[in-house]
């Protein structure tokens, strides 16, 4: 199995984190979106989309298996 590569821009790191988010003013409360996060990125996109004031929830990867 290929590990997820980080998903921020110009990142090739193995992804240790999801980073999972909505937009409430388009996505219903059940519609979640997923970005893949590295150590070094993790708290940069956490940030990025709560500045942005959407509901965000940060889970290692071994941890949302078993959410």
């Amino acid at each position: 199995m290929t590990a997820a590569q980080c998903s921020r821009a110009g990142c090739r790191a193995d992804a240790e984190w999801q980073v999972v988010w909505r937009n409430p003013r388009i996505h219903t409360p059940d519609r979640r979106k997923i970005w893949a996060a590295c150590d070094e990125h993790v708290a940069f996109l956490r940030d990025y989309l709560a500045t942005r004031e959407f509901p965000v929830q940060v889970l290692r990867f071994d941890e949302a298996a078993t959410s």
